[in-house]
């Protein structure tokens, strides 16, 4: 439709709103078609005439800097059983945050399903959602190259043709079954890679991480990026590589953290050593402290004081003083031997209590047997119930109802149902979440029941996430 057309036709919408006829205004094509109709059917032909030319004839023209997406590529998984879906909007409506919500999704992908795509979308720069979603990431991204089959292996040949995501998954996989193949990849194809895509690279690398990783982990010290040489540094004092030696004055940083912790004696009969934090003096040393704690690695700290990394962390007397505790969990999980970690957290877990919580620092480099103990230990005791909404790192869909009777979780939870505190409440709506997320099918029907009779209601949106694992029983 010309500009012309165009005019006549708002000049015949001008006529139809002031109660006029159009006839006279129509093109001649237009009048033809109208032909010797009573005026009334006339008017309605010009007018359904003109309604299919604004519909069609005036819709915009794409531009031409518009590009056509691929179609959203098919999961390896089916998808979430039509019948669930509301279950499932419901439980990602009440999720609080992306975290909150990443829960639902791995929640769903425990059970051998994945979420409609309306339902929900992995972003662009998702790292942590369960890796059969790698392609819709990808997609996401509009990342250009061709799709590779399932049945592909990862090769230096096929590099590109592998959508970032994937390539993280297939070589996540590889450095648990074939480390040293992963390293020869990223060896190979790192370094024309940009930097942010390097750093993704070699955090793979503590998959697997053994003493054969170190040559090329000490190459990394030339790197142009430095996150990638400090990241390189901490994978290497992992496997017990110092870093590079200081001087010991003011401006080496291991002797300048060395200088915020104290060593003692204790005990009278058998003297050991302890290591307990200085006091501070001011927000500043506050600030820097954890500076260096987050920049110097546990195993050049330990040597500053001639011990190893455990005894370093035998010695350390927790409780003294909150902030540094968790300073010395983060570096331990950082830049501590798998040995040290796992000596950590099970002193602290043995120990009970307040300072078994640290271990929450320490859950990414924990295994799943210890990520249990840790769980089930703070379901034991009430004091310290808020801290399991922390953690981090465990997988969906494993807590027995046994579980849950076997401390004073469930009492707790009844008596702040029935309660007036509207704090606490807010407490055990993050918990029934988190509750709904950890059980396994049967254990969260009974969850439900047991709350509802303490006086729930059946309809509670905490209750979200616990109701779709109940249905998903028996999938």
């Amino acid at each position: 439709m010309n500009e012309i057309e165009q005019t006549g036709l708002a000049t015949m919408r001008d006529s139809w709103i002031t109660g006029g006829t159009s006839v006279d205004l129509a093109p001649a094509a237009w009048k033809e078609i109208a032909g010797s109709a009573n005026p009334d059917e006339r008017e309605r032909r010009l007018l359904a005439i003109a309604a299919q030319a604004l519909e069609i004839a005036l819709r915009p023209a794409a531009p031409k800097t518009l590009n056509r997406r691929p179609p959203l590529p098919e999961l390896a998984l089916p998808m979430l059983p039509e019948r669930l879906r509301p279950v499932l909007r419901a439980a990602l409506k009440h999720a609080a945050d992306a975290r909150t919500k990443s829960r639902v999704v791995a929640l769903v992908a425990s059970r051998g399903f994945v979420l409609h795509p309306m339902d929900w979308m992995p972003a662009a720069s998702d790292q942590t959602s369960p890796d059969v979603y790698a392609p819709w990431i990808d997609w996401q991204a509009g990342v250009d190259g061709e799709k590779h089959t399932s049945l592909e292996q990862l090769t230096a040949q096929n590099w590109d043709d592998f959508y970032p995501a994937a390539r993280r998954s297939a070589l996540a996989d590889m450095r648990r079954t074939a480390p040293a193949s992963a390293r020869q990849l990223i060896e190979t194809k790192g370094p024309s890679e940009p930097a942010e895509v390097r750093l993704a690279l070699i955090e793979l690398m503590h998959f697997g991480l053994g003493s054969d990783d170190v040559p090329f982990l000490k190459s990394l010290s030339a790197d142009r990026s430095g996150k990638v040489r400090e990241l390189a540094g901490r994978l290497l004092a992992r496997l017990g590589e110092h870093g590079q030696p200081g001087d010991g004055g003011p401006e080496d940083p291991v002797a300048e953290l060395a200088a915020f912790i104290a060593e003692g004696k204790s005990g009278f009969i058998r003297r050991r050593t302890t290591y307990t934090p200085a006091k501070l003096k001011s927000p500043a040393q506050e600030r820097r402290r954890a500076e260096l704690f987050e920049t110097c690695n546990m195993v050049d700290l330990a040597a500053r004081f001639g011990v190893t990394e455990s005894d370093f962390i035998g010695a350390w007397q927790f409780g003294a003083d909150n902030n540094a505790d968790i300073l010395v969990a983060r570096m331990a999980a950082a830049s501590g031997s798998d040995a040290v970690v796992t000596h950590m957290a099970d002193t602290l877990v043995a120990e009970g209590g307040k300072p078994a919580l640290f271990v929450l620092h320490l859950m990414p480099r924990l295994d799943r047997s210890r990520k249990r103990v840790l769980v089930r230990l703070i379901l034991k005791d009430t004091q310290h119930l808020g801290a399991l909404t922390q953690v981090e790192g465990v997988e969906a869909g494993w807590l027995e109802w046994g579980d849950l009777i076997n401390g004073k979780t469930l009492p707790a939870l009844r008596a702040a149902v029935a309660g007036n505190d509207d704090a606490v409440k807010r407490g055990v709506d993050q918990l029934l979440e988190m509750l709904g997320f950890l059980t396994t099918a049967e254990a969260a029907e009974k969850l439900i029941g047991d709350v509802v009779a303490a006086g729930m209601a059946a309809a509670a949106p905490s209750l979200g996430l616990l109701r779709l694992n109940a249905s998903l029983a028996g999938l």
